[in-house]
């Protein structure tokens, strides 16, 4: 690549002796390659005019002729270069010109010899040199990592196919945006640097405001600010945006991800179980067409409504633990250890019960890949949420499920004050006893609790997530354009 790039040099140095300048500020395009492809009968002829423009994706000279296939955003045209037309010394650059350069081309549309649609140059200009070879057209780019870690070689290389699914994720979060307007929910924004994170049980990350002279934190949920809003007398409000968590990356989790929360007052966790599969299945005909999607080589059928299945029950029934025969986390902890499952006695007994859930969907079920909402979750792992109204010990919680796929999580809200103080309250305790994902108490919050807030139903779903179902990728990093990756081995030495 190095010589590559050393022979590119030397043919931009070249270009600029002759007074062409390889960067020009503008381009003067009058139509898209698919435009004339769509309409090339009517448009071919000598006597049309068209400026075309794209990167050089195929280049060949044949002593007084050349042919080039240029590529721009819709499409790919070959281009018929002749020397008499240009004359000798403009076709004397074709030779400085690389594949991946950007060039613009005016000229008329014909039909070679051989069926070819072609814009047959009377003129052209360089737009762009490209200093770097391109990768192989044909064979793609295959290695994964590397299409993740320079995603625009992923989307010159694998063309069509890798956009795709950035174009499914755009419309995933379009059609979602459609269904929440026409439900009468209004869009907000709230703070990403918060003066305290809370929301959701995870690690934050840590910045530093230099004027105010105060450590700020990423925030890691949307919720606490939302829910200001339904206080302050917003009946449904919801936003789609950037969280941020210090945590691990897997093919699930991403530092970096967006979510969409939404509030809903006068509701309950019912009402939103109702919003999420109806929206679901709103996105599934909007993006694919139909409410059955394929995901991994599951069919999954999306239409509501989905069965609600108690997590408790869940548990029992696919991992053999009866979670309410063990009462206190050591008990917990000494059966799962005695199935062969991971316990860390860090963590409370509910985290140990969301530690099982979590194992219960690795054991590939072929029933726990279809939708599915879980539901009526341990108290001591919900301090958001509800008690449940006839469960004792369980509040009223739920998570959508897909394809095996966690994509949210969902309450009936807590909107008492004192029992949300001595939540976060337990919290904080569980924070002195090393879990250090566990929530904070926020007093700020509190406060707007006290002015009153009305019985509320809340949602956060995982955009990254609905869009590996919708796109049918297997990792989150697949549908994130630039997704967090760790080192590489040169980066580390």
């Amino acid at each position: 690549m190095a010589d590559e790039r050393e022979i590119r040099l030397q043919r931009l140095q070249t270009l600029r002796e002759q007074g062409i300048n390889p960067y020009p500020n503008n381009a003067l395009r009058t139509h898209t390659i698919a435009d004339v492809l769509q309409h090339f009968d009517e448009l071919a002829g000598p006597d049309g005019s068209f400026t075309l423009v794209g990167r050089i994706r195929l280049l060949r000279e044949m002593g007084k002729a050349a042919f080039a296939k240029i590529e721009d955003g819709t499409g790919s045209i070959q281009v018929y270069f002749r020397i008499n037309d240009l004359g000798a010394e403009a076709y004397r650059t074709i030779k400085l010109l690389d594949l991946g350069d950007f060039i613009e081309v005016t000229g008329f549309l014909f039909i070679t010899r051989t069926g070819e649609r072609t814009l047959h140059a009377k003129s052209y200009r360089l737009l762009a040199k490209g200093l770097r070879p391109l990768p192989e057209k044909y064979h793609g780019l295959e290695d994964r990592e590397l299409r993740q870690r320079k995603r625009y070689l992923d989307l010159i290389a694998n063309g069509d196919e890798a956009k795709q699914v950035f174009v499914i994720r755009s419309r995933t979060i379009t059609a979602m945006r459609r269904y929440l307007d026409d439900h009468g929910f209004i869009e907000v924004e709230t703070p990403m640097l918060q003066p305290l994170y809370g929301g959701a049980t995870a690690r934050p990350f840590i910045t530093h405001h230099n004027t105010l002279d105060r450590d700020l934190y990423l925030r890691i949920a949307i919720e606490l600010y939302l829910k200001r809003l339904i206080v302050g007398g917003f009946e449904r409000v919801y936003e789609i945006g950037r969280n941020f968590r210090n945590e691990g990356i897997d093919r699930s989790h991403n530092p970096e991800f967006t979510m969409m929360e939404c509030y809903q007052a006068y509701a309950d966790y019912n009402d939103m179980m109702k919003l999420v599969e109806e929206m679901i299945a709103f996105i599934a005909q909007q993006v694919k067409g139909s409410t059955h999607i394929t995901y991994q080589g599951t069919e999954i059928d999306l239409t509501p409504p989905w069965p609600r299945i108690p997590l408790l029950d869940a548990i029992a029934k696919y991992t053999g633990i009866n979670v309410e025969q063990f009462p206190d986390r050591d008990s917990l902890a000494t059966e799962m250890r005695a199935r062969g499952y991971e316990a860390d006695l860090k963590l409370s007994r509910g985290r140990l019960i969301d530690d099982l859930k979590g194992a219960m969907f690795r054991q590939g079920i072929p029933e726990l890949r279809q939708a599915l909402f879980l539901i009526d979750y341990p108290l001591d792992v919900s301090p958001l949420t509800k008690q449940h109204r006839t469960k004792p010990g369980l509040v009223e919680r739920f998570q959508p499920f897909i394809g095996g796929l966690e994509c949210g999580n969902a309450f009936t809200e807590l909107n008492d004050p004192l029992d949300q103080r001595s939540r976060f309250e337990d919290q904080m305790r569980q924070r002195s006893r090393g879990d250090e994902e566990a929530q904070v108490l926020d007093e700020d919050f509190l406060e707007a609790l006290e002015i009153g807030m009305p019985p509320t139903g809340g949602i956060g779903l995982g955009i990254d997530r609905l869009a590996m179902l919708m796109a049918d990728q297997e990792s989150i990093r697949d549908v994130i354009p630039f997704p967090t990756m760790r080192k590489t081995a040169e980066e580390q030495q």
